[in-house]
């Protein structure tokens, strides 16, 4: 019976299955695609004009007395009557170079002393205790004290505006640096690098975007401070003109400052998004 039993041929035909249309697709939906979703430049602008549109309404309409609210046109007739005639660009250049000046000394010198402060372990124990008792006052608090020390022209106002752009950048600058990845910095010790080499080919590109973060934030707090100034003690500049105008009711060159403002901080948010596209192509 064994022997017939291991006699017997193996089957030869295969066995057949039975399986799903093969030309069938199976539709995955990605839930994450609105991450990814790609929105017009046009977009932007549309938001803008629409706002421009709302406030030529409600001015024109009656909703708001045009006397406090005047309409868009007329800040902009406005605006025009004060470019040709001339009357504008001093008070432009004056708060163009207080501001410039200022933020170009805090962003240096925060960027500077904030790499110390991460890459020091003796510079941190010493410093940013200093640092974070002298950060909470407010800096317009001090300006009259600056002004007593270093007079009443432009090196006060230079140095106030400097002192707001000089602690953000300190702050992020030590977290960009204390954030570097450990082990870029071990490979490249094991390379030979110095310390040196460290910091300009290593921690500086590392922490270059939260650099980048506390200089946008710093040219929101120049303008702050530069209008303050201005209006404290100032003959000229943006902020002297708001405060002359407002004390004069005459609200469209009141607008016309803050559109100048507005146009200012626009161009430094333009400018630091150009470098930071330059520089940190590497992020994205």
């Amino acid at each position: 019976m064994l022997e017939k039993l291991a006699n017997v041929d193996p089957v030869k035909e295969p066995v057949k299955v039975h399986a799903r249309n093969q030309d069938s697709k199976i539709i995955i939906k990605n839930k994450a695609a609105f991450l990814d979703k790609k929105i017009p430049n046009y977009v932007s602008v549309v938001g803008v004009i629409g706002l421009l549109v709302l406030w030529q309404i409600v001015s024109k309409s009656g909703l708001v007395n045009e006397f406090t609210l005047p309409a868009p046109t007329t800040v902009l007739s406005t605006a025009w009557e004060l470019i040709t005639s001339g009357l504008l660009w001093p008070e432009v250049s004056a708060s163009l170079y207080r501001i410039v000046m200022g933020y170009a000394i805090g962003c240096v010198l925060g960027i500077a002393i904030g790499i110390v402060l991460g890459f020091s372990k003796l510079g941190e124990k010493l410093g940013m205790p200093v640092i974070n008792i002298l950060y909470p006052i407010p800096k317009i608090a001090i300006l009259p004290l600056i002004m007593l020390w270093l007079g009443i022209g432009e090196i006060s106002k230079i140095t106030v505006i400097s002192l707001a752009v000089f602690f953000p950048m300190i702050y992020n600058t030590y977290t960009g640096v204390t954030q570097t990845n450990r082990l870029l910095l071990n490979v490249a010790i094991t390379f030979g690098a110095t310390k040196f080499d460290l910091i300009r080919k290593v921690i500086f590109p590392s922490a270059l975007p939260m650099i980048f973060a506390a200089m946008r934030i710093s040219a929101g707090v120049s303008l702050l401070i530069l209008v303050s100034a201005e209006m404290i003690a100032a003959q000229h500049g943006i902020g002297a003109f708001i405060l002359k105008n407002a004390d004069l009711l005459v609200i469209s060159k009141v607008l016309v400052g803050v559109l100048v403002l507005c146009i200012i901080g626009a161009l430094f948010n333009y400018i630091l998004a150009k470098l930071e596209s330059k520089f940190v192509h590497w992020k994205s």
